[in-house]
């Protein structure tokens, strides 16, 4: 490429916007205080559950929205006027090979909720999706979000189980979003519904590129701000941050040990943190009572507890849970 072509080029590129660069520095220390609350609660410092349920379930929707929120924005910017491909393979191969890194370090740690997709893993393949929308015209972009957002509405306010099967649930396919009961993970972010603020964030940016929008939010300013500094090395911080506040956390627990739990309560807020992924409270609320009895009739709520059951082969919990699930609805 010649040097009056490379400058073309350059000017055609949309600006840097400090704005987007602190909204992911702010992302990111959300999701710290949250990665935090998480170990606290593995730990022993809260309740069991606590991290999964109430708010703070909430609080890490949001944060995982806005991150792949800004991942769509940041695919349309990088790829105009024209995909550098170079850069985008580089990019791609870092977040395949962060995810495949947490894949192989959880299977170690905790084999029975390693992480087989995060979000780590849901932007790496999200990106390889997103990366033929930016070369589309735009309505096709537009079509693909109005769908999702279709399908969004109708998973959480139609039809219960209207998109979801049973066939979906094992972890080959889990990751397409239609699971009805997918198998545990501590990162579990399949693409549906998460894309859905993946092509948000492409259909906004592809209007905004038309309308000059970009060029006023960077006049904006912030991108000298210590979040946006933080928020250009997303990834690192990603990979760096939770290892530093376990071993925090840790730390911790040799010098103020947390008080034992209840075993009863632990059970409730476990057994209800994984149900109301996919059913609702109501419902789990009954579904958990009648299994923490029928546990604790047959004295299995101890050994369960202490993880020398296997929860997915014993029949008489599988049983247990049939009847249950059979009861509560």
């Amino acid at each position: 490429m010649t040097l009056p072509a490379i400058e073309a080029d350059a000017a055609a590129r949309p600006p840097r916007i400090g704005l987007l660069d602190t909204a992911r520095g702010v992302a990111l220390i959300a999701m710290a205080t949250y990665h935090f609350s998480w170990d606290m609660e593995f730990m022993g410092y809260l309740p069991a559950g606590a991290a999964e349920t109430g708010w703070l379930k909430i609080y890490a929707r949001a944060i995982a929205t806005t991150f792949i929120f800004i991942v769509g924005i940041s695919l349309v910017l990088s790829s105009t006027p024209e995909i550098r491909w170079p850069s985008f393979w580089k990019r791609f191969g870092m977040i395949a090979a962060a995810a495949a890194l947490i894949s192989v370090a959880t299977r170690i740690a905790m084999p029975n909720e390693w992480i087989y997709f995060g979000i780590l893993h849901c932007i790496a393949v999200l990106t390889l999706i997103g990366v033929v929308f930016v070369r589309l015209p735009l309505a096709f972009t537009l079509v693909m979000t109005v769908a999702l957002l279709a399908a969004w509405i109708t998973d959480n306010f139609g039809t219960p189980g209207l998109l979801r099967s049973s066939f979906f649930d094992p972890r080959y396919l889990a990751w397409i979003g239609l699971a009805e009961m997918p198998e545990r993970s501590n990162d579990y972010v399949p693409l549906f519904p998460w894309a859905t603020p993946f092509f948000v964030g492409l259909s906004l940016a592809s209007i905004a590129l038309r309308t000059g929008l970009l060029h006023r939010l960077a006049a904006i300013g912030t991108g000298s701000w210590w979040p946006a500094r933080l928020g250009r090395h997303s990834l690192a911080f990603y990979l760096i941050h939770q290892p530093v506040l376990i071993a925090i956390a840790y730390g911790l627990s040799l010098v103020v040990p947390p008080a034992k739990p209840d075993p009863v309560e632990t059970y409730r807020k476990q057994c209800n943190a994984a149900c109301v992924m996919q059913q609702g409270e109501a419902l789990c609320r009954s579904f958990c009572e009648c299994t923490l009895q029928k546990l604790q009739s047959q004295a299995l709520l101890t050994p369960l507890q202490a993880g020398t059951i296997d929860v997915q082969n014993d029949e008489r919990v599988q049983t247990i849970a049939a009847q249950c699930s059979a009861e509560a609805e």
